[in-house]
């Protein structure tokens, strides 16, 4: 590896007792934003700690927000490149060299760590002699506010694995951010990130995970991850920039790198458990925006995956959920359009819009026969049981194909309907959208005539003026489902609803005012997305009258609180 020179950190003060821990902090350009997460180092309750900001020659105030830092504590260390890497890898890696410590953690300037992170993991090493220890990832939406937990279920219970072979589904789990290692255990393997390539925390993980022979999972969360999933895509982070060309090159890249090292460190036997996460995680991501992306963008997409889906283990695509095989088959087999068709059900259980059957009565994905043997295994969609399941669960395709402004807060819908498994009897169909900004739902009926055997097409309005709002208001994001009656029996689907089209703003009069916008999705399946926002007197009294009201008083409080405004 060629070492980069660069700008001298500050030296530490002599005879200065050594850190438990050094946390690198990288960082460019983010000046706004590294003194939250410095300061969430600072606040640790273990403070025997070393800060190493690690700068990839930003051009913005971070060198003298990060110098102001440095000056403030004496825990503090400022490392400049000399010029910029464009990747992780080189701050990281030139941070590694000047740590003193004999533990070593990571984060990235836009995120922070939880004030008890170097303890907990520090605790787990002092426990039991392990390589590293990893813990919980908190997920934080910048937009809303929501918090998850990353790969949730494979840092649900504290254990120490021997071993990767143990639990090959930890390496769902690629984050280099949400583990502390051992200083030995890195330079015995002289285990550093691969410089000049995106995607570094997988490979260094992978290497990371196999190379261990012990380490410790705990349940508790260890690393802040802040999420902005609507930032400008030229401003997006690296892995949320897939409309990139480039970015798919550089993910298959990085999982061939990953290939020949379990290839020739004699981890070979991971290679359907590596597969499967690739196929389940980072194709799946791909997938979900191909509704999205234009004929060109399609056709290269198809060009760089291609080659390497091909040599992937058949035992990973085995464990996919059938409508994830179909899409990827229909990429291999260069059907794009048709892949971009089958993209938009995934997650929601919804069906094609036609099938084909074999002379054995095998039902196939879409209007011809698949043109190989391993296509039929892949595009096989009898399991669905399109025509045989219970009539609540049965899958239905339905699609917005008119979104018209009304009246007042009317839109009038009309919407296509397929039945590829012909449950629905001959004739018109009961029908309504359903509608739930909260506790109470609103539903419109309509009727979906027959337009040919299996597919069905009605026109409704819908009054979103008509909807039940909650007494405090309503403040968040409804996609509208469509429900089907037979024989007492109802089942509810999704409305797909077109990619693009204007969208619609009102607000709602009355007591309740709220403005409400119609528009599409934007992501993933592209559903009909309707946001409710509370304005005037809602947003100002009532919403916030009623959520500092306890319990039962609730209702009452924001009735009351109405009555008033009238």
């Amino acid at each position: 590896m060629t070492t980069t020179p660069t700008t001298p950190a500050t030296p530490t003060t002599p005879n200065a007792p050594t850190p438990d821990v050094t946390i690198t902090v990288i960082v460019y350009n983010d000046a706004e934003r590294l003194p939250r997460a410095v300061a969430s180092l600072l606040r640790q309750t273990h403070p025997a700690i070393e800060i190493i900001i690690s700068d990839d020659h930003s051009t913005d105030a971070t060198p003298s927000v990060a110098r102001e830092l440095e000056a403030s504590d004496p825990r503090i260390r400022y490392l400049r490149l000399p010029e910029n890497s464009g990747g992780c890898s080189a701050p990281r890696n030139r941070a590694l060299e000047i740590a003193r410590a004999p533990y070593l953690m990571f984060l990235d300037s836009d995120d922070e760590l939880p004030e008890n992170a170097v303890a907990l993991l520090l605790a787990a090493h002092r426990e039991r002699e392990v390589d590293f220890a990893m813990g919980a990832v908190e997920r934080i939406r910048v937009d809303t506010g929501h918090r998850s937990t990353w790969m949730a279920h494979l840092v649900d219970e504290r254990r120490t694995v021997d071993g990767i072979e143990a639990e090959p589904g930890l390496l769902f789990e690629h984050l280099a951010t949400s583990k502390m290692y051992t200083r030995d255990f890195l330079d015995r393997h002289a285990l550093r990130f691969p410089e000049g390539i995106h995607y570094e925390d997988q490979l260094f993980s992978a290497q990371a995970y196999c190379l261990a022979k012990s380490f410790t999972v705990i349940p508790q969360p260890v690393y802040r991850w802040y999420i902005a999933p609507y930032v400008a895509q030229d401003a997006a982070s690296i892995s949320n920039q897939r409309h990139k060309l480039s970015n798919v090159s550089d993910r298959i890249h990085v999982q061939t790198l990953i290939d020949d090292f379990l290839a020739e460190s004699g981890h070979e036997s991971l290679r359907q458990d590596k597969d499967y996460k690739f196929l389940k995680h980072d194709f799946r991501m791909y997938a979900g925006d191909l509704p999205y992306r234009d004929e060109d963008w399609l056709t290269g997409f198809a060009r760089i995956v291609t080659p390497y889906l091909e040599t992937l283990s058949p035992g990973a695509y085995a464990l996919l959920p059938r409508a994830e095989r179909v899409v990827l088959q229909l990429v291999r087999d260069g059907r794009l359009s048709e892949a971009q068709l089958a993209a938009r059900g995934l997650g929601h259980s919804v069906a094609p819009r036609e099938t084909t059957a074999d002379d054995s009565g095998c039902l196939y994905w879409g209007p011809r026969l698949p043109s190989s043997d391993w296509a039929r295994r892949e595009l096989d969609v009898t399991e669905l049981g399109l025509d045989s399941r219970p009539f609540p669960s049965a899958q239905f395709r339905h699609e917005i194909t008119s979104v018209t402004p009304g009246r007042g807060m009317t839109v009038d819908l009309t919407i296509r309907t397929y039945d590829p498994g012909l449950r629905l009897p001959v004739g018109p169909q009961r029908a309504s959208v359903v509608v739930a900004p909260g506790r109470r739902r609103l539903m419109v009926p309509f009727r979906l005539d027959p337009v040919r055997p299996g597919v069905f097409e009605g026109r409704v309005r819908v009054d979103l003026a008509a909807a039940p709002l909650p007494v405090q208001g309503f403040d968040g994001v409804r996609h509208p489902l469509l429900r089907l009656e037979q024989q007492g029996l109802a089942n509810t689907g999704v409305l797909l609803a077109p990619l693009t089209f204007p969208t619609l703003r009102a607000t709602r009069p009355g007591s309740l005012r709220h403005e409400v916008t119609v528009e599409p999705e934007g992501k993933a399946a592209g559903r009909l997305q309707i946001r409710w926002r509370p304005v005037g007197v809602t947003a100002r009294v009532a919403g916030p009258v009623a959520r500092k009201v306890a319990g039962p008083r609730v209702r009452r409080a924001a009735r009351l609180v109405r009555s008033a405004l009238r």
